[in-house]
């Protein structure tokens, strides 16, 4: 017996569980929201070269045409006159011009660009602000992993709340471009914190029988913040105004997040027995199953996980997630799995301007299309496990990345449905590999493999922007890399063990034992294979003929 029939005897997936799984997954509609951020706030509107100063506004309309018409960010260096001619056909090609030293004059002041001018040759300081925030979340992986296994999910994720909260309030406040990039990076540390915890607190609390459901309805809320986030963007209309909208919510996540239980697993493993039993007796009163409260005692709850109670060590590292054959598999495997999805992913949805129609629009439609695919994802999920789904997910993705190549640019209806088809496969592709890598590590260690793994996501998040720019060497260059990088992951994924209604693993032996049994498994299959195949030798003597 394991820790899954303990959370059976006390409710299964109760009052209980629905309460918990449904106040951590609703931050969700917010973490999507801080991850797409920069698609509204950094934003580039219609500008030209700012008039000079010692110019008269009385011949502004004027001056705009025949100082600015070169081009967004030139200007002639002197009133050109004759250009105002209707029939002026003047050589332009010799008349001195020079940068936009006045500044800029932009039709709309929605963005953050407009703040910083962020344009012409500071234009690349407006991915930066981008790349910077992923920067964060992969730090944030790494450290807020680590913490959590040493010091619980559930304080952790109650710090990250407040961490998000405050300094995501503080970006939208920022006087400098530094300022706000400082915030921007701390805030996305706080997000890695949000999710990973969240994940990991969810699971730890629910049957094995419910995580695939659970799992992949809970990605819905990621799925609606992109559709909130497009519709408060379009009200706002206002980067500064959007920034504290989407982070003040965290100041409540903060606020009931002190009534979430910490996992009993985690607390068992590391020596606080008596919390997890006090944890447990609330889950069973909340669930109607008061009279187990008496008959689970901490030598019920020790003999349940007396394995994962002898095996436990204090702490674990980064190291023990490669030290033994069956754990480096996993997590090789998850490293290009985690890359894979995330770099395509982000390459597709964060660049909307490119699409040539609203922004607003665009942001609804590539949420809309999660809700099939997240729907894809659940049966495949349920009927054809979570090893063949990954791989179908990734492989179904590149396909589609593919198959734009040979799309002619002036087909741009086509173009944008094959993209919002990829955008859609990765994320049914996210959807598995959070639940996939939350079955796969075991329960002492869980934290820091999450963390590990999804580093890979945000150096693919990072990265997926920079190789927009080969665009410019090549136009098939970045869907041939994207789809690329998606058969790649598919073929690992096709290495890692099947979860499919598994009992979590607790400790690392747990998963070593797994691993010994499927090669067992395969080496019996194998032999059996080749014995059917083997020619039957008819041992009979034949009878001569006289």
């Amino acid at each position: 017996m394991g820790f899954a029939e303990l959370l059976d005897e006390v409710g299964g997936f109760g009052r209980y569980q629905w309460i918990h799984v449904t106040l951590i997954s609703l931050p969700g509609l917010l973490m999507a929201s801080q991850n797409l951020l920069n698609n509204f706030v950094s934003g580039v509107p219609t500008h030209y070269c700012s008039i000079p100063a010692n110019h008269s506004l009385s011949n502004l309309s004027h001056l705009h045409q025949v100082t600015c018409q070169l081009a967004r960010c030139r200007r002639y260096a002197n009133p050109q006159w004759q250009l105002l001619a209707a029939n002026s056909s003047t050589n332009v090609s010799h008349l001195e011009t020079e940068d936009c030293i006045d500044g800029w004059t932009f039709e709309q002041s929605d963005f953050l660009a407009t703040t910083w001018s962020l344009v012409c040759s500071l234009r690349p300081l407006k991915q930066m602000i981008q790349t910077i925030y992923m920067g964060g979340v992969l730090t944030g992986a790494i450290v807020y992993g680590s913490l959590s296994d040493r010091f619980g999910r559930r304080s952790v994720l109650i710090w990250s709340y407040l961490q998000l909260a405050v300094l995501g309030c503080s970006s939208a406040l920022s006087p400098t471009y530094s300022t706000y990039c400082i915030f921007r990076f701390l805030s996305g540390m706080a997000v890695s914190g949000v999710i990973i915890n969240g994940v990991s607190l969810k699971v730890e609390w629910i049957t094995t029988k419910t995580r695939t459901v659970v799992g992949t309805l809970s990605s819905f809320f990621f799925t609606f913040g992109q559709m909130v986030l497009a519709g408060l963007a379009y009200w706002l209309r206002d980067w500064r105004k959007l920034q504290m909208v989407v982070c003040a919510p965290n100041f409540l996540f903060f606020a009931y997040s002190w009534w979430y239980s910490e996992s009993a697993r985690w607390l068992v493993l590391n020596q606080r027995s008596e919390d997890a039993l006090k944890s447990l007796h609330r889950v069973a009163r909340i669930n109607g199953k008061s009279e187990m409260i008496d008959k689970i005692t901490v030598e019920v709850l020790h003999s349940h996980m007396k394995k994962e109670i002898e095996s436990a060590r204090s702490t674990f590292t980064v190291f023990d997630l490669l030290r033994t054959p069956g754990m480096r598999r996993i997590s090789i495997c998850l490293m290009a799995v985690w890359f894979s999805t995330s770099f395509a992913y982000y390459g597709l949805a964060m660049d909307l301007q490119k699409f040539g129609v609203s922004i607003y629009l665009m942001q609804i439609i590539f949420g809309a299309v999660d809700i099939p695919a997240k729907l894809f994802a659940l049966g495949i999920l349920s009927y054809l496990g979570r090893r063949v789904s990954q791989a179908v997910c990734l492989f179904f993705s590149a396909a589609i990345i593919f198959a734009n190549i040979f799309v002619p640019t002036d087909m741009q209806t086509l173009r944008t449905t094959l993209a919002c088809l990829g955008k859609a496969f990765t994320s049914a592709s996210f959807t598995t590999v959070y639940l996939y890598t939350g079955e796969l590590y075991p329960t002492v260690i869980r934290q820091t493999g999450m963390g590990f793994v999804s580093t890979m996501a945000r150096i693919g998040s990072m990265a997926a922007p920079a190789v927009l720019i080969l665009d410019e060497v090549l136009p098939a260059l970045p869907s041939l890399v994207y789809g690329g990088s998606a058969v790649l992951a598919g073929c690992f994924a096709c290495f890692l063990p099947e979860t499919l209604n598994v009992p979590l693993p607790d400790t690392i032996e747990d998963v070593e034992n797994r691993a010994r049994n499927i090669e067992m498994y395969l080496k019996v299959t194998d032999l059996e294979l080749k014995s059917l195949h083997k020619p039957k030798i008819n041992h009979k003597p034949t009878k001569l003929k006289h």
